[in-house]
């Protein structure tokens, strides 16, 4: 693993930074392949957006541009991984955001996970998390730095020995799972969580929805329970590292039904065209 801290290769920020003392910054995580990060735009809009909601200091977005570039020219490898946060800085003790005018940008390489074209091949296991995710619509889509919720629900998964993990609200309402946005097909209709109070805004899920409306398919983005998930054709999540997964199984639960999936047609619609 590498690290930059405002630009400067590093392995340590202050403890007084906001990302160690509150969580108080936000995050995006970049597929780079043959040294280009791929989805560069977007990410930086999504960094540019969640640190305007969360009322962050903004720091130089064209110096970050070229500092992300520079980064994925000089790595050694084809394929790996680059992390950004941006946090609201260092100083101070309690809450308030008064006087911060200068981010921390933290930016890493990590190896690219090698699983997920395997699991392209087989599908993944999925079981239902029972941690939800709260409901704050001051916080819903960002990708923030509160991450302990997912957290307890990758304790969950490790410990079942599965792929990943439905994730539904305090209501009970379907959401995300912990890494990754989810999408079902009934027919040709395709659908997809509602993320108005809860949940991350993934760019692949962003992605994925602006390709089905130049596709045959109807989206539709609904507030639904898990159960729904055992009358539909076809289930697959995303995120960018992904980019897609079908998923072959679902368990609700001990002494409750298994789903399986064998129809992958929106899949194999999509999949390619997520790669670009």
């Amino acid at each position: 693993m590498l690290y930059w801290v405002n630009g400067v290769e590093c392995r340590h920020i202050d403890v007084t930074d906001r990302a160690v003392q509150f969580g108080d910054g936000c995050f995006t995580t970049i597929h780079v392949f043959n040294h280009q990060p791929k989805m560069l735009d977007m990410h930086i809009r999504r960094l540019m957006q969640d640190s305007s909601r969360l009322k962050l200091p903004q720091p130089d977005w064209q110096m970050l541009e070229k500092q992300i570039h520079a980064i994925c020219q000089q790595h050694n490898d084809d394929e790996f991984v680059v992390k950004v946060i941006i946090s609201r800085g260092t100083g101070g003790r309690g809450y308030s955001t008064l006087g911060f005018n200068q981010p921390t940008v933290i930016m890493s390489i990590a190896p690219f996970p090698q699983h997920y074209q395997a699991l392209q091949k087989s599908g993944i296991q999925l079981i239902l998390s029972r941690i939800p995710t709260s409901k704050n619509p001051y916080l819903a889509g960002i990708k923030h730095l509160n991450r302990l919720e997912q957290v307890l629900i990758r304790q969950e998964i490790d410990e079942a020995q599965v792929d990943e993990a439905l994730v539904v609200d305090s209501d009970g309402i379907l959401i995300e799972c912990c890494s990754a946005n989810i999408f079902w097909r009934k027919g040709d209709t395709v659908f997809t969580p509602n993320l108005a109070f809860s949940g991350v805004n993934g760019l692949m899920r962003q992605k994925i929805i602006a390709l089905l409306a130049a596709s045959q398919y109807h989206l539709r983005e609904v507030e639904r329970f898990p159960d729904v998930l055992g009358n539909c054709d076809e289930v697959f999540i995303c995120n960018t590292l992904m980019p897609i997964l079908p998923v072959a199984t679902i368990t609700l639960g001990n002494n409750k039904p298994q789903w399986q999936y064998l129809s992958r047609e929106l899949f194999e619609y999509l999949f390619l065209r997520c790669q670009l």
